[in-house]
């Protein structure tokens, strides 16, 4: 299923939609933008009718995804010390979801100052900025930690910075967990010492959930003001002002943005 998806088809191979002629591929199965759509049954889950469905949408990825990385992927225990690289949504879910476990010290790592007391309200107890320093960050948090984070999370999508999430880890125990998209076609890389001596490179996709047993759950514990959504949606506007709405997502402006049609 996933690799049809990939692909951008139904489970039966076609598509559903073309344009002048041609074929219109369904991204991830799902194609959003649009008002009206067709996904395989498998990507549908049943919520609770008085969900807002312009907040519930954000469980769709960006939240899930980084809340499930913390408490799901990585597992962050109480009492641990996590950096974050990249405060945008996902990066502020990530941090939600350490709070979430306990963690008794979150890090923010970005480069734009401005998204520092987002971070906090999210859970981040501090935030530092890479340009900052003139020595690398990784080393700056191992100096910050006492020998670095038991836990680092990744959601920039750039390998430098995957790299060094990975060697900020503690040696014997700390875990790193890659959730940014890096650009087709690139790799990682890091000494094997880093490894053999303890340290876990992880990935995740959509933090790990069931997503049809999973969204009613993370859905239910929003009505229950136990999950933060509403603070995620920076703006929302019109479909129309589609492209706005890229250029503020690009300039590090906002945080999510809910189309209405």
């Amino acid at each position: 299923m996933f690799l049809l998806q990939g692909a951008g088809v139904m489970p039966d191979g076609t598509t559903r939609f073309e344009c002048k002629g041609k074929q219109l591929y369904h991204f991830m199965g799902c194609s959003t933008f649009s008002e009206y759509t067709v996904v395989a049954e498998i990507s549908l889950c049943k919520i609770p009718k008085d969900a807002p469905l312009d907040k519930v949408c954000l469980l769709g990825c960006g939240v899930s995804t980084g809340y499930g990385a913390a408490l799901n992927t990585a597992q962050v225990e109480e009492g641990s010390t996590c950096a974050i690289w990249g405060l945008g949504a996902v990066g502020l879910a990530v941090a939600m979801g350490c709070k979430s476990a306990g963690a008794a010290r979150i890090i923010g790592v970005d480069t734009n100052p401005d998204k520092y007391e987002t971070g906090k309200l999210f859970g981040c107890t501090e935030c530092i900025n890479p340009k900052d320093y003139d020595k690398p960050v990784q080393q700056v948090l191992i100096d910050m930690t006492d020998g670095g984070c038991d836990y680092t999370f990744e959601c920039v999508g750039n390998v430098n910075t995957m790299r060094a999430a990975l060697e900020a880890c503690h040696k014997g125990w700390g875990v790193s967990t890659i959730i940014g998209v890096a650009a087709a076609g690139q790799e990682i890389s890091t000494r094997p010492f880093q490894l053999v001596t303890g340290r876990t490179w992880k990935g995740t996709a959509f933090g790990g959930w069931k997503s049809r047993d999973s969204v009613p759950r993370l859905v239910e514990q929003y009505l229950n003001k136990k999950l933060m959504l509403d603070e995620f949606v920076s703006h929302v506007m019109n479909f129309d002002e589609i492209n706005q709405g890229f250029d503020l997502l690009h300039s590090g402006k906002s945080i999510r943005t809910v189309l209405n049609y």
